[in-house]
């Protein structure tokens, strides 16, 4: 095992277990809180605080494990009826540019939150805690977004003109329906599963 590949395992493993926990975290606070106010008659001040800052940051880290997975929204509508060598650098490009803006933000991210540290700013509601500790979201997450574009961007390149679009999004769910068009070309119906396969496109502009 490489070392690019236990640094994408262990960035894997913090995306996961931040998203999942602060999903977790959000959901039990807010729904404890909403039983305290509405029973008891009480609420907790600092339920609210901590209720949007663990949501902030399961969306952040998961949004960064979506890279990994490719699972962002793309239209891919052009690049389906360009030829495959057109494709390929346009989705360097597309990539590139992405991984520009990743980079740009994690870095302004870092420095504004030297600037927070430097102002020694502090939540009203969560006990005096560091704002630092919550803003350290926007440099760490998308740094591991940056990385997993560049991950992307590597097997792009390396990887033949001819076989480096994905299936569709339409034929990943039709695959999931149990009516994949790529494992039954033999089957009778397989022209209309790839028309279906293109209405759907059709319809949804290739953002199914």
């Amino acid at each position: 095992m490489t070392l690019f590949n236990v640094i994408s395992k262990i960035i894997g493993h913090i995306n996961q277990k931040i998203a999942v926990m602060g999903i977790i975290t959000g959901v039990t606070v807010a729904f404890v809180n909403v039983v305290a106010r509405y029973l008891f008659d009480a609420s907790f001040s600092w339920a609210t605080e901590l209720t949007i800052f663990s949501f902030l940051w399961s969306v952040f880290f998961a949004a960064a494990y979506c890279f990994k997975k490719d699972a962002h929204i793309a239209v891919t509508i052009v690049l389906d009826v360009v030829p495959s060598r057109i494709a390929k650098i346009m989705l360097i490009i597309s990539h590139f540019i992405t991984f520009i803006f990743l980079c740009a933000v994690s870095y302004f991210g870092y420095k504004y939150l030297l600037l927070v540290i430097e102002l020694d700013e502090k939540s009203i509601d969560l006990w005096d805690m560091p704002m630092w500790i919550v803003y350290l979201v926007i440099p760490v997450s998308f740094a591991f977004g940056a990385y997993r574009v560049a991950e992307r961007i590597h097997a792009i390149l390396s990887t033949n003109h001819e076989k480096i679009l994905k299936e569709s999004e339409a034929e990943h769910v039709l695959a999931d329906m149990g009516m994949g068009a790529k494992e039954h070309k033999d089957n009778e119906n397989v022209k209309n599963l790839n028309k279906m396969v293109k209405e759907v496109e059709k319809k949804t502009g290739g953002m199914l």
